[in-house]
C-alpha cells in the first residue's frame, strides 16, 4: 500500500475541536485518498520547522508566516496552499527558487468583496458614520446641510487601482450608479478593461481624476505604500479612498495626515497596516472614516468553500498535476507535474 503524503496545517486554538479528521473534514474531501493532515502547533519558526520539515505540502492562511527561513528547511514540500487571494503569508520568491508551487483561492469570494467595496463607497459617499453620530448626538437638523455639500454619485469618476477579478466585479456594480469608471493596472490588457466599459489610465491620471478610489492590490515590494504622501497630494481634496485589498498598500501615517489636513475628504477601510488597530489610532475617531474588521470576504459560503478549494489545489499537486491557481507559474516547467487543463483555459496559473 502506498504511503500517504503528509500535509501540514495550522488552525487557531479556538477551532481545535474534535480530532484532526473532523477539524479538517473540508480539506480532506479532496485530500483523504492521497494524504493525511498533520496539525502543527507552533509559537515560532523553530517549532514550525520541527513539525513541517518533512511535509509534502503545507496549508496556511494565518499564524506563522512561511518565510524564506522556513522554506529553506523544507525537505520535500512541493506545494503550499494559501487559503486567501493574497499570498503575503508566504515568501513566494523563496518558494519559487526552492521549486515549490504556491496556490491561492482567487475566485471563491470575489462577489462578496466587491459587494463590500461598493458598500464602503456608498457609505463614505453618504457619510453614514457621521450621519449616525449626528442623530445620536441630538443634531438631527445638521445632517442635510452636511450632505448638501457633496455631489451626487451620478457623473462621478471611480478609479480602480488594480483590475483583477474583484475590481472588475466592482466596476460592474458601480456603473448602474452612474459612475464613470477608470482603472490602472500595468499587468492587464487595455482590451480587457475596455471590454468591461472601463477606461484604462496611468496611475498619475487616476489619482488626479478620481472622485472615489477603490484599491484592490496584492501586497508585494511593488505595491507597498503605493498610496504615499505624494499620491495623496495628487488627489482631489474631495476624493474618497476605499481599500479592500491589503492595508500596507497605503501609508497609513500619510493617510491619517491627509485626512486631518483636509487633503482628501474621507476613507472606507476594510484593511489596515496593523490589525487589529491600536486603541489610539486616529482613524478610529474620525467621523469621515468607516472601518470594518477585514471582513469583506465573509459570508456563509466563504470559509467552507475556501477550505475545500485549498484541499483541491493541494490534492492536484500531490497527485502530479498542475493546480488551477498557481501564483508562481514560472516554477511549473521545473516540476514533474502534468498540465491537464484544456487549451485555452479561463482558470489556471496565476488566476
Amino acid at each position: 500500500m502506498t504511503q500517504k503524503k503528509k500535509v501540514v496545517a495550522q488552525l487557531p486554538e479556538t477551532r481545535r475541536e474534535g480530532d484532526v479528521t473532523q477539524r479538517y473534514a473540508l480539506e480532506l474531501e479532496a485530500l483523504a485518498p492521497i494524504a493525511e493532515i498533520h496539525e502543527v502547533v507552533a509559537e515560532n519558526e523553530g517549532e514550525y520547522i520541527k513539525g513541517a520539515k518533512d511535509a509534502d505540502a503545507i496549508i496556511t492562511s494565518w499564524g506563522i508566516r512561511i518565510s524564506k527561513n522556513i522554506i529553506s528547511q523544507l525537505d520535500k514540500c512541493i506545494v503550499i496552499g494559501v487559503g486567501s487571494v493574497g499570498v503575503d503569508m508566504v515568501d513566494v520568491d523563496a518558494a519559487t527558487k526552492k521549486g515549490i508551487v504556491v496556490t491561492n483561492v482567487p475566485d471563491v469570494f470575489i462577489e462578496e468583496v466587491a459587494d463590500h467595496a461598493l458598500m464602503l463607497i456608498l457609505a463614505t459617499a453618504r457619510r453614514v458614520k457621521e450621519q449616525d453620530q449626528l442623530v445620536n448626538q441630538g443634531e438631527w437638523f445638521k445632517g442635510r446641510p452636511r450632505l448638501s455639500r457633496i455631489p451626487r454619485l451620478w457623473g462621478q469618476t471611480l478609479g480602480l487601482i488594480s483590475f483583477g477579478n474583484v475590481a472588475r466585479a466592482v466596476a460592474r456594480r458601480a456603473m448602474p450608479f452612474g459612475f464613470h469608471v477608470i482603472a490602472h493596472d500595468p499587468y492587464v490588457s487595455e482590451l480587457k478593461m475596455t471590454a468591461e466599459g472601463v477606461e484604462p489610465v496611468s496611475l498619475g491620471e487616476l489619482l488626479e481624476r478620481s472622485d472615489y478610489i477603490s484599491m484592490h492590490l496584492p501586497l508585494n515590494d511593488e505595491t507597498h505604500h503605493m498610496i504615499s504622501v505624494d499620491a495623496l497630494k495628487a488627489m482631489k481634496n474631495t476624493a474618497v479612498v476605499v481599500n479592500t485589498g491589503r492595508g500596507s498598500t497605503i501609508d497609513e501615517a500619510a493617510l491619517i495626515q491627509a485626512l486631518q489636513d483636509g487633503q482628501i475628504a474621507a476613507a472606507g477601510l476594510d484593511v489596515l497596516e496593523k490589525e487589529p488597530p491600536e486603541p489610539d489610532n486616529p482613524l478610529l475617531r474620525m467621523s469621515n472614516v468607516i472601518i470594518t474588521p477585514h471582513v469583506a470576504s465573509a459570508t456563509t459560503r466563504m470559509w467552507p468553500e475556501t477550505r475545500r478549494r485549498v484541499g483541491r489545489e493541494v490534492a492536484l499537486a500531490l497527485s502530479g498535476r498542475w493546480p488551477r491557481s498557481c501564483v508562481n507559474p514560472a516554477v511549473l516547467p521545473r516540476l514533474p507535474l502534468e498540465r491537464w487543463q484544456p487549451y485555452p483555459m479561463e482558470r489556471g496559473p496565476n488566476r
